[in-house]
């Protein structure tokens, strides 16, 4: 159902798209103010007018309203209602005539060699405010349990030790929930931990960051996969490390082109359980190789485990670490991308010899994630909060799964081809002819987030393709974005 205002016709609100309808007010007011519709000193409708002609919350509008009138596009005055401000922000921020004659000399801004790796690579990381499709990583926030974790969070912030919550976190991070994630662990991907083996961190990043600095001086050779995981090639990078590019194919990482390149490489960076961005699973032969490599040469192996918990047509295969007897795999992970992404916790399972090293420099760093949200997500785990919903979003990702293969197979079969999509919330699909890079940016044009297959890639590769996350959107919405996606395709030619 959509809904459009008889006093402002313009306005086109759909109620069913994934886009909150206050967000759906401001863009489409912002535009109108920029487009010119609206000019300098337009009036408009009162907040509780406007949410009577559109069947909204007055909230709602009002919401809206705030957002433009703090970015300098509304402003409200006694008397004379809501109106479009008389400048507009661009054109405040435009230098005037006087200062683009005379330019103020400002010195160069010198990045130190750290900088200067991490730079490339976090080129057009920023993210929208409001997630667009096909965006890799992104889950299913609107399924997500919020009554239940707000239950949980007003039972500890009532509880009788609240001056607790005020205490400084434990470096390694709460025991309960190192406990709770060491259980969860070995249920679930067979690895084998201690709660005092497991280090509660802010996210993969920072353990990849962390781990980089411990364990590689610069210099030291580090193998990762190609292509792949852009924020493991900014941490090993700032390490000073020599990034030695190992290509993946269908069965993962191809472990004897990595021995080829570099047999004495320190360190090897992996997601075997679902590889970023192709979606490749790691064969067990190659598993097996991997390991005898990192025995005979006392190498690490840095174990990502991407998006492992889903799995659409078999069980969850167990990880690279509860296969390791040697100590060398130190397994990582994140609840961002199965719960929220906002809740930044992850954790690191490392060798026990490692865990005060890793806890020394990261306390240097920043510290231990607030402690609520641990206490939460403890109560979360323990609670089986945690495997219900799990379950619940293998059976709906499946669904949406199901629904882009068969729309890109609909849609796009002549202008490409999905890959692996047997397990995560993302696949990668090659083109069959185009520049993916030109590709991914008429995509964003159409209000499509499909990045480009040879952006992970450190080495040339061809054919390029696209890499679409399906776990955020409606099996309607991933239709219609899919039709989207086609038109670019059919242009592009």
């Amino acid at each position: 159902m959509r809904g459009s205002a008889g006093l402002v016709p313009w306005l086109d609100l759909d109620q069913h798209d994934d886009v909150p309808l206050y967000l759906q007010l401001y863009e489409q007011v912002r535009r109108a103010v920029l487009s010119g519709r609206l000019g300098p000193g337009a009036r408009l409708p009162s907040s509780r007018t406007l949410a009577g002609e559109l069947g909204l919350s007055r909230a709602t509008v009002i919401q809206a309203y705030d957002r433009l009138w703090s970015e300098g596009y509304l402003e409200a005055k006694v008397g004379s209602g809501t109106r479009v401000t008389a400048t507009l922000p661009e054109e405040r921020l435009a230098a005037p005539a006087s200062a683009r004659r005379a330019p103020e000399h400002r010195a160069a801004v010198r990045l130190s060699r750290r900088a200067e790796a991490l730079v490339p690579t976090l080129a057009g990381a920023g993210q929208l405010d409001v997630p667009r499709p096909f965006l890799p990583g992104y889950p299913a926030i609107d399924l997500f349990p919020i009554a239940i974790w707000r239950r949980l969070a007003w039972r500890r912030l009532r509880s009788r030790n609240q001056v607790d919550l005020l205490r400084p976190p434990e470096p390694a991070g709460h025991p309960g929930l190192r406990s709770a994630i060491a259980e969860h662990l070995r249920l679930t991907r067979g690895v084998r931990c201690t709660a005092e083996q497991v280090v509660i961190t802010t996210g993969t990043q920072q353990a990849l960051a962390r781990l980089s600095a411990l364990l590689l001086d610069p210099g030291d050779a580090a193998w990762i996969e190609d292509p792949g995981y852009l924020g493991a090639r900014r941490a090993l990078g700032a390490a000073g490390a020599r990034l030695v590019p190992v290509p993946v194919d269908g069965a993962g990482i191809d472990v004897d082109a990595g021995i080829a390149r570099e047999p004495r490489a320190r360190l090897a960076y992996v997601s075997p359980s679902h590889q970023f961005p192709t979606g490749a699973t790691m064969s067990l032969e190659r598993r097996l190789r991997l390991l005898q490599w990192s025995r005979d040469q006392d190498a690490w192996i840095l174990e990502d485990d991407y998006d492992g918990e889903y799995r659409y047509e078999e069980r969850p295969l167990q990880a690279l670490q509860g296969m390791d007897g040697s100590g060398r795999v130190i397994y990582m992970g994140t609840f961002g991308k199965i719960l929220f992404p906002s809740l930044r916790l992850g954790y690191a399972v490392l060798p026990a010899s490692l865990v005060s090293a890793f806890v020394a420099a990261r306390a240097a760093d920043d510290g231990s994630p607030p402690l609520l949200e641990q206490l939460v997500l403890t109560d979360f785990l323990r609670g089986e909060h945690l495997a219900r919903h799990l379950r619940r979003m293998r059976l709906v990702y499946r669904d949406r799964r199901d629904a882009l293969l068969e729309a890109l197979a609909q849609r796009c079969g002549s202008s490409l081809t999905p890959g692996p999509a047997g397990a995560g919330i993302h696949l990668a699909a090659t083109l069959h002819r185009g520049d993916d890079r030109v590709i991914a940016k008429l995509a964003a044009g159409r209000g499509l987030t499909a990045f480009a297959l040879s952006e992970f890639a450190l080495e040339p590769r061809a054919p390029g393709g696209l890499v679409l996350g399906f776990a955020g959107w409606s099996p309607a919405r991933l239709r219609n974005a899919v039709d989207l996606l086609a038109a670019v395709l059919a242009g592009s030619r």
